[in-house]
């Protein structure tokens, strides 16, 4: 049977910045609405195609993680007055919502590579996407950009919390459900949430992910933290020869 998840600090990797220190590149900007969970968020035609191509993408179990990420992310904005005048609400959504694409077990799936992190093919889908979609078009570069620096970034907290305000965001949503209430978020809240999106399959659907990965591409998970997935439960699976520590040691040596 395979071990439930945990996440520790340190496999998370961690940082509690003491403040943004970040500069606002734009105002907010005004989109339309809908509550989900009680919770409020932006409700525009490409979110709503985001969450189309999501659903289609995504086991159960991810599809609630998304979600949960996603409502969470907003909530943590609607807690800080600062993020609420900094973040881009549509960006945070599609961001999150795609943040998992590399995670598409669909065979011949078009989002997932041999040789790329998964983190760096949901962004690279997810960009994709967004200059496919009618609305993403017209989106500048840099908004472009945040999503996919997000995406990349969203399980590197110790980077991705002294990015953007919008890339902070997505990785403090998606912690959120790892982690429990934080950031603002509070018990009632992360309870209403996950009665409309349960955790129940978060776990063990993690740990098959991370070891389809380590099975399926090995390369994209040595010297990272799903390394141990790949040890503890693949056969002849080694990191040992590819990570940064055996490249710093050869230099050491002299080794040619």
């Amino acid at each position: 049977m395979l071990a439930v998840l945990f996440l520790p600090s340190i496999l998370l990797v961690h940082a509690r910045p003491n403040g943004l220190g970040l500069p606002r590149d734009h105002g907010r900007r005004s989109y339309a609405t809908r509550k989900i969970a009680n919770v409020t968020v932006v409700d525009t035609p490409i979110v709503r195609a985001a969450l189309t191509l999501a659903e289609q993408h995504a086991q159960g179990f991810t599809y609630n993680h998304i979600m949960r990420s996603w409502l969470f992310g907003a909530l943590v904005v609607e807690h800080n007055a600062t993020l609420r005048a900094a973040v881009d609400l549509e960006v945070h959504a599609v961001a999150t919502i795609l943040h998992d694409l590399g995670w598409d077990r669909l065979p011949s799936s078009p989002f997932v590579s041999a040789d790329r992190r998964f983190e760096v093919d949901g962004a690279i889908a997810a960009r994709d996407f967004i200059r496919n979609h009618d609305d993403g078009k017209k989106w500048d570069d840099h908004r472009v950009q945040r999503v996919w620096d997000a995406i990349a970034l969203h399980s590197q907290q110790s980077i991705a919390f002294f990015k953007e305000p919008d890339v902070q965001v997505v990785a403090k949503g998606v912690l959120v459900d790892f982690e429990g209430p934080e950031f603002g978020v509070t018990k009632d809240e992360f309870v209403a949430v996950t009665r409309e999106f349960p955790r129940d399959n978060l776990g063990p659907g993690v740990n098959e992910t991370f070891i389809w990965l380590c099975r399926t591409k090995p390369a994209t998970t040595y010297d990272t933290y799903m390394q141990p997935w790949g040890e503890r439960y693949v056969s002849n699976y080694t990191a040992q020869g590819h990570r940064v520590i055996d490249t710093v040691d050869g230099l050491s040596s002299g080794a040619a």
